[in-house]
């Protein structure tokens, strides 16, 4: 595993630079997933723009303008925390390493690097300022298209979508959320998809309407995007390690020197008698495990895979580690599931994009990707470890319940979508008359 970039440096290339231990895997993996979302959905939105499928609007801009304190005082602030918290996790990478978000949201920090950038923004704000002054105020109307307002649209996706994710997560795992609320909610880990997807939503919808961009074809546009970036954030848990893995696959054990290898029986108890006290202590309440030995053409790590110097510290120690941040290993593999998500996220991404051209009413993209969505984290969940809600006569867990819904949600929307574009269209008619009636463009026949 590569918890960090310092760790994937060293091991590839031998070279040794501490610093780059503040550059975490999956954060990095994360960023990359929105960077590539938000190109697809950039010019998805150009093409139906250049089809006609999506307008503009007309906005005022003034430009010339002097700025007042309240920007300079912006400035300040933005560059302070600049210099004394980034520059800070630089000159306390001891310290910032372990946990770089934790770092940022404490009081710890550079007061000096902080004072030096805030003073540089306020002289480059200025700087700016009077060249724009220079040239007078000047007011015209530009078009404005929704594809410039990806950038928008990004940020509160991302803002959204951790806020989601973090309130759903911790609601599934309530008892370590109410032990911590505080160092829960500002941890880089334990993060739910489902609970990023539905809070996202929501906020691009109020986001839509002020800008007045038809949501239906932002989801379409954002279907494919959602997918593949879904997909690079797994692959972001799996190599960093991140505690997103399966149950146990009996078929493998991890060995003394902490390596994969084949099971030498088929009983799991038996198998995991090495590490009995690690159960005891993690699994009082039974350990869930199927057994499942993959073909032997194909590597063992696709079916059975102990994580080891996983970025949360999750198993035990890791033979012949020493003077390291990271050094743990699962007592037995797991199934390395986000692997498998990684994979069909690929090939719905494929499948979506290959069909968006073909269905022009809107919701029939994204429609279509929450059916598949669904299905693909239904029957992921059958090997996944995750908290499971007692309900008698079945046990399912907060992902599973979430999926079904946001596949029959999908169902819906798809057998809906020509009845709702009908009734947004007569509605639209509806008022592009009232409003025209009320200017006097058109005589009241009341």
């Amino acid at each position: 595993m590569y918890p960090d970039f310092y760790h994937l440096i060293k091991d590839l290339f031998g070279l040794d630079f501490p610093h780059l231990s503040l550059l975490k895997t999956f954060g990095f993996l994360v960023a990359i997933a929105f960077f590539v979302g938000g190109y697809l959905i950039y010019a998805e939105l150009k093409r139906k723009e250049e089809d006609g499928i999506v307008g503009y609007t007309i906005d005022e801009v003034t430009t010339g303008k002097p700025i007042g304190l309240q920007d300079y005082l912006l400035s300040a602030i933005i560059g302070f925390l600049i210099g004394y918290k980034l520059i800070g996790m630089f000159i306390y990478s001891d310290i910032a390493s372990p946990d770089p978000l934790s770092f940022i949201f404490s009081k710890t920090g550079s007061l000096i690097p902080g004072i030096i950038v805030a003073i540089l923004a306020i002289a480059l704000k200025f700087y700016d300022n009077k060249k724009e002054t220079a040239k007078g105020i000047i007011t015209k109307k530009v078009k404005t298209y929704p594809h410039i307002r990806v950038g928008d649209i990004c940020v509160i996706a991302a803002i959204g979508g951790f806020a989601g994710a973090k309130i759903f997560n911790a609601m599934e795992t309530w008892d370590s959320f109410i032990a911590d609320p505080l160092g829960s909610l500002l941890s880089s880990s334990g993060l739910t998809f489902y609970g990023g997807l539905i809070v996202a939503t929501l906020a691009l919808w109020f986001y839509s309407r002020k800008i007045k961009l038809d949501f239906r074809h932002l989801c379409d546009a954002a279907a494919p995007a959602l997918i593949l970036a879904y997909g690079i954030g797994r692959l972001g848990c799996q190599i960093s390690g991140d505690g997103d893995w399966g149950i146990y696959n009996a078929a493998y054990i991890t060995d003394s020197m902490g390596k994969v290898a084949l099971a030498p029986t088929n009983d799991f108890n038996d198998n995991m008698k090495p590490y009995q006290a690690y159960f005891d202590r993690h699994a009082s309440e039974g350990i869930d495990h199927k057994y499942f030995k993959g073909p032997s053409f194909l590597p063992s790590w696709l079916f059975g895979y102990n994580y080891p110097k996983n970025v949360n510290n999750v198993g035990v120690v890791l033979p012949n580690c020493q003077n390291d941040d990271y050094c743990s290993v699962l007592p037995q593999p797991v199934f390395p599931t986000p692997i498998y998500e990684f994979v069909m996220s690929i090939v719905i991404f494929t499948f979506l994009w290959r069909i968006r051209k073909r269905y022009t009413l809107p919701l029939s993209i994204f429609s279509i990707y929450l059916i598949l969505n669904g299905i693909e984290r239904f029957f992921i969940e059958q090997i996944r470890v995750n908290y499971k809600y007692d309900w008698g006569f079945m046990h399912p867990t907060q992902a599973e319940i979430l999926a079904v819904l946001i596949s029959l949600t999908g169902i819906i929307l798809f057998l809906m979508r020509k009845k709702i574009d009908d009734w947004i269209q007569t509605n639209e008619l509806k008022s592009a008359v009232e409003e025209a009636v009320e200017s006097g463009k058109l005589p009241n026949q009341e």
